[in-house]
């Protein structure tokens, strides 16, 4: 999935004004100049246009050279790129994950009410280093991922329910009953040659 995701993005950014853009332009322009020489060299006859069918199948062997080191090169660029994409994702996505509880760990998230919880419940929601009686964020963050889970695989479950009910709408067509073979001989009988 991050793969296609990458893959579409990378196409997209190869029609802006980019370094790499211009290499992707060639390699498309090269690919379609082998694809006319190749739909060329397959019409033409090599026994009755020796050649015409010889000078197009050295062009056609250049220009497949030519498209293999430019494909290479731009699979390397993507390769760059693809590399990139996913450092600069897990530095926004991950990073955060890291760098708040670490910056916040002293800051109560907020109190809780004073008598309502038992000591041990008190020192676990203020774990690691909030004040005895708050919730710490790591236990604020952990709440909130639990959430998100939660609601998450609950949308996941109603577009499941959902897909699954407008299939059972749409009956199947029923398979004809299998035929007899003929001669008389069953499928597991063995025949005699």
């Amino acid at each position: 999935m991050r793969s296609a995701n990458f893959l579409q993005l990378w196409t997209l950014i190869n029609f802006l004004p980019v370094p790499t853009s211009k290499a992707a332009g060639e390699q498309r322009k090269l690919q379609a100049d082998y694809l006319k020489v190749r739909r060329d060299l397959n019409a033409t006859s090599s026994q009755d246009e020796f050649a015409r069918w010889a000078k197009l199948r050295r062009q056609h062997d250049k220009l497949l050279e030519q498209l293999e080191n430019k494909k290479k090169s731009t699979e390397a660029a993507r390769s760059k790129f693809d590399t990139y994409l996913t450092g600069v994702r897990l530095v926004l996505t991950r990073a955060p994950q890291y760098f708040l509880p670490f910056w916040y760990a002293t800051e109560p998230m907020f109190w809780l009410p004073h008598g309502w919880f038992p000591y041990y419940a008190e020192w676990i929601l203020s774990f690691p280093r909030a004040p005895i009686g708050s919730v710490s964020i790591a236990s604020w963050q952990l709440a909130c991922t639990g959430v998100i889970a939660l609601f998450s695989d609950l949308i996941m479950g109603i577009i499941g329910l959902a897909m699954s009910s407008k299939q059972k709408e749409a009956p199947l067509a029923a398979k004809p009953a299998a035929e007899k073979k003929s001669g008389g001989a069953t499928s597991t009988e063995k025949k005699e040659l």
